[in-house]
């Protein structure tokens, strides 16, 4: 039987197990002992860990399966041409080029190819194929990314203009006047914001041909550019980062706002789900930390069944009220004041890549330890374009 197929079916019947102990043990007033508590956190732990390992097995599949792809096509018939001639930062001189200089095996020709990919802070604009890599790796480490919509801006701020209220039809008499009912339009502005870090590679590594610098460095900026877009994509102010959904400023609406400042009931929940307009709720989204789905795991709707349901099929989601829940580490707590889960339609927050993603080598920065540094820097916003599509549960203050 199929691993990941195996394990969705033992998290699925370990978390009929943990129900069938917590419907158990609860007393008339609804609570359980201590002891009885203690047991169930065991029980809901290892639900917890099944479901990582799960997610660790299928991304293991995915870069297994990456890995698999043959690296080139063997010839059956005659080489044809398509007629699509590579330009700019997509030729194989670029790419070639680029990856020598970022090995310090620099020429006269290696800089003479790089001056089309030359950007404004002396580093070079990385080659077309590799920034796709890029893009599929933040992708990986950063949620954010599989649930907005991703623009790509060239230059300069992008105006996205937004119906702020729409027309209306009237009841008119026989020959009547048709009043006039106009739409009105505003307008949101995606700017470019900076997003940097350094990387340190030894000499020594750097000088072993079997050292793959393209992959570690891809991993490496994914890792460290994902998390830190993903946390101003939730909670960014706007202030030299983007401005996130969770922002009291241009982020979500608040849908509900709990009776408790640690707790969620099922029925703030259902509220939370009904306060989102019908058409938003058919590509809606739950955004929570797993502290918070903790707390929900042990919640009942009307018929008497759990709001939380763990997937049991390969590439579906665990669900609440039969809609996607994902978890991030940057979303805030279950804590008084605080805004705790999203629910929402998240295409319509937009994360704008202004085009060319630039590293740069640095010889003599660390030159004293033996190592090589990597500066690598990307331009980015984001914004949530229509407010009302994504509603936010906020903790009584």
């Amino acid at each position: 039987m199929n691993k990941i197929l195996e394990l969705r079916e033992k998290r699925a019947k370990a978390w009929e197990v943990a129900k069938a102990f917590l419907d158990s043990k609860r007393g008339n007033d609804g609570l359980i002992s201590a002891e009885d508590t203690a047991t169930y956190e065991k029980m809901e732990a290892d639900v917890v860990n099944l479901g990582k390992e799960i997610d660790r097995l299928e991304r293991q599949q995915a870069i297994d399966f990456e890995l698999s792809k043959a690296i080139n096509t063997p010839l059956t018939s005659k080489p044809t041409t398509t007629g699509e001639t590579k330009t700019g930062r997509a030729t194989d001189e670029y790419k070639q080029a680029f990856w020598k200089s970022m090995r310090n095996k620099n020429n006269y020709e290696v800089h003479n190819a790089l001056k089309i990919g030359t950007d404004s802070e002396g580093g070079y604009l990385v080659p077309d194929e590799f920034e796709r890599t890029l893009i599929e790796a933040l992708e990986e480490q950063n949620i954010f990314r599989q649930l907005a919509k991703v623009v790509t801006t060239s230059s300069g701020d992008k105006k996205i203009p937004v119906v702020a209220s729409k027309g209306t039809a009237s009841w008119v008499d026989e020959e009547g006047i048709i009043p006039e009912s106009d739409d009105t339009f505003g307008q949101v502005s995606i700017g470019a914001y900076k997003l940097a870090t350094m990387i340190k590679v030894s000499e020594e590594l750097l000088n072993d041909s079997v050292f793959n610098l393209e992959s570690y460095i891809a991993k490496e900026f994914a890792r460290r550019i994902g998390s830190k877009e993903e946390e101003a994509f939730f909670v960014g102010d706007g202030v030299g980062k983007p401005t996130g959904i969770f922002n009291e400023t241009g982020g979500a609406e608040v849908g509900v706002t709990t009776a408790s400042g640690t707790a969620i009931t099922m029925d703030e929940i259902m509220d939370l789900f009904y306060s989102l307009k019908s058409p938003y709720r058919k590509n809606a989204v739950f955004t929570m930390n797993d502290a918070t789905v903790k707390l929900i795991r042990k919640l009942k709707d009307g018929n008497g069944q759990y709001l939380w349901q763990p997937s049991v099929q390969a590439g579906q989601p665990d669900t609440i009220l039969n809609r996607p829940v994902k978890t991030s580490a940057y979303i805030p707590s279950a804590k008084s004041g605080e805004k705790t889960i999203a629910f929402g339609d998240f295409g319509y927050y937009w994360v704008a890549d202004r085009q060319g993603r630039s590293f740069q080598r640095l010889n003599e920065l660390f030159a004293v330890t033996g190592q090589v540094g990597f500066r690598a820097t990307q331009r980015v916003d984001g914004k949530l374009i229509l407010p009302e599509a994504i509603k936010v549960l906020k903790q009584k203050g």
